[in-house]
């Protein structure tokens, strides 16, 4: 299929799974190689941690960290052709009883989470590169107070996006560069 992604989840319950992705360039999903590197360095906090995955295009990490071992995850995308997709992949994978998919704004879903009291161990934020939704969305993150006392946040970006080091109360204490993607791990201040 030219244009378009090869996806597979790469360990756990659903290794090896191949994950349906749209064709074109619009939706770019986090390629296997950055995702192996990102979950290597999040081992030790996947193990039955509650997840939330923001603009969550193909469902591709959120549904990589229930394969090994999340307890929960929370796939938050507004576009209605991207929803199906991730709909598709999780019953590919079979772990749909673990998995709540929501057509929604990132920021309403955000507003919502927070009213519900919800927190997470683990957020994922893969948002469309150079749109300026990093810096409001971690913001908001921390005003609502999301992440678990121990918990990161993993933001996907291009290098180009300028993004500070701390963000009310969440500070950056990692980066890794893959090509032109930049990796941004943040978690509460200490």
């Amino acid at each position: 299929m030219k244009g378009a992604y090869k996806l597979r989840i790469i360990s756990g319950e659903a290794k090896g799974v191949k994950l349906k992705a749209p064709k074109g360039i619009k939706t770019r999903p986090t390629s296997d190689k950055v995702k192996e590197s990102v979950f290597n360095i999040i081992a030790p906090y996947v193990e039955n941690s509650n997840i939330l995955d923001l603009f969550s295009g193909t469902g591709n990490l959120g549904i990589e960290a229930v394969s090994r071992g999340a307890a929960h995850a929370y796939l938050v995308e507004k576009n209605r052709k991207q929803y199906n997709i991730i709909k598709e992949n999780i019953l590919k994978t079979k772990l749909n009883d673990k998995i709540e998919v929501i057509i929604e704004d990132v920021y309403i879903a955000l507003e919502k989470f927070g009213k519900s009291n919800h927190k997470f161990d683990i957020i994922f934020m893969d948002p469309p590169y150079l749109k300026n939704y990093i810096i409001p969305c971690l913001g908001k993150i921390a005003e609502i107070n999301l992440l678990d006392a121990d918990g990161i946040i993993i933001v996907e970006h291009d290098i180009k996006d300028i993004i500070p080091e701390v963000i009310n109360n969440l500070v950056r204490f990692k980066e890794k560069k893959y090509g032109s993607t930049m990796i941004s791990f943040y978690r509460k201040e200490e």
